[in-house]
């Protein structure tokens, strides 16, 4: 994939940090965007990394990413949207707060980004956008509990599969692909609270008898912002080891 300018949220821990250093490795130029401070396998990376602390539940602060990003790298090819937040309370214990939070996090989050750098892309000849929805939504219940995704956590994820189509639908005319990924179990932070019984069964749900690694999905949200990926637009895929089947 030639050299290009990125936008990564999530970049703290997980699957987006496991994006923003394997694109900086490759010689991409990245804006690594979480809430919390980045760590030092982020920030040590030179000029070619753009480290920005932003909540993305605000749409002020993607805007404000977004030119700031422009004014460093030059015109944004893609966007890889990893951040969220996790909740695993049932729907008995789940208070109305939370639940609202997780929602305004991880769907108006992801709308943010996307409206903040469609609207950049829309006058520089396109690009992609890659989402991030949960394999949760479609093989897993909606109790929570044993460190699961509960139902504000698997509500908010099953949000983006309509954004992504509509968006795609919206953008496409001005060659902007949207484009999602569904990742199984996989490991990071948002896993921790598993028990025993829960990653096993994690496990076993998988074609492939394991637990996904950040790379897994990463290699596939690469493939989507590539040009290899050029007529493919309006899709989730599921990364899950065949765990969503």
């Amino acid at each position: 994939m030639p050299e290009q300018n990125i936008i990564v949220t999530g970049a703290f821990g997980g699957i987006g940090h496991a994006c923003a250093v394997s694109l900086l490795e490759e010689g991409h130029n990245v804006s690594a965007i979480d809430i919390q401070p980045l760590p030092q396998t982020i920030t040590d990376r030179g000029e070619r990394c753009l480290p920005l602390s932003i909540d993305v539940s605000k749409f002020s602060a993607c805007e404000d990413a977004v030119n700031q990003t422009v004014n460093k790298f030059g015109p944004v090819n893609a966007l890889c949207h990893f951040a969220a937040i996790h909740s695993t309370k049932n729907w008995e214990d789940v208070s109305q707060e939370e639940f609202l939070r997780v929602q305004e996090v991880n769907v108006v989050g992801s709308f943010n980004i996307a409206k903040a750098v469609a609207a950049h892309m829309k006058e520089h000849n396109g690009g992609a956008i890659v989402l991030t929805s949960s394999g949760s939504v479609q093989a897993s219940g909606v109790g929570g509990g044993s460190g699961r995704g509960g139902p504000a956590y698997v509500t908010s994820k099953a949000a983006i599969y309509g954004l992504n189509r509509s968006l795609a639908r919206s953008l496409g005319p001005y060659n902007i692909r949207v484009n999602t990924v569904s990742p199984g179990a996989t490991e990071t932070p948002m896993i921790a609270e598993y028990s025993n019984a829960s990653r096993d069964a994690a496990a076993v749900r998988s074609m492939l008898g394991r637990i996904g690694e950040p790379d897994d999905i990463v290699d596939v949200a690469k493939f989507l912002i590539s040009d290899a990926s050029r007529y493919v637009t309006g899709e989730t895929i599921s990364v899950s080891g065949g765990g969503s089947v």
